[in-house]
């Protein structure tokens, strides 16, 4: 795998494409900075991964809902007792257009 280098040129094309103004002193110390980053990542590029399986999902998936059981529901005059604006069988709410 090829290595990748950063240089100030490359630092200063991507400041721009991020709209970064960056200062002489902000540039060397991201340098620095993404020099150990990539310093780290080579480190992992060593490591043998062969009889590793891919870990796409690390997190097993499942599913958390409930299951859908027909139970018994509310009729409409019990549901609408307490309510304060009502009109017919129907919760009354706020005009969603004028």
């Amino acid at each position: 795998m090829t290595q990748m280098i950063i240089n100030r040129d490359l630092l200063e094309k991507v400041a721009k494409n991020a709209r970064l103004v960056l200062t002489e002193t902000e540039k060397d110390e991201l340098l620095l900075q993404l020099e150990n980053i990539l310093k780290a990542f080579e480190t992992l590029n060593q490591l043998d991964v062969s009889k590793e399986s891919p870990a796409f999902q690390p997190v097993k998936l499942e599913n958390v809902f409930r299951a859908d059981v027909i139970g018994k529901s509310l009729d409409n005059a019990s549901a609408l007792k307490n309510a304060v604006h009502k009109q017919a069988p129907y919760f009354k709410g706020p005009r969603a257009m004028e």
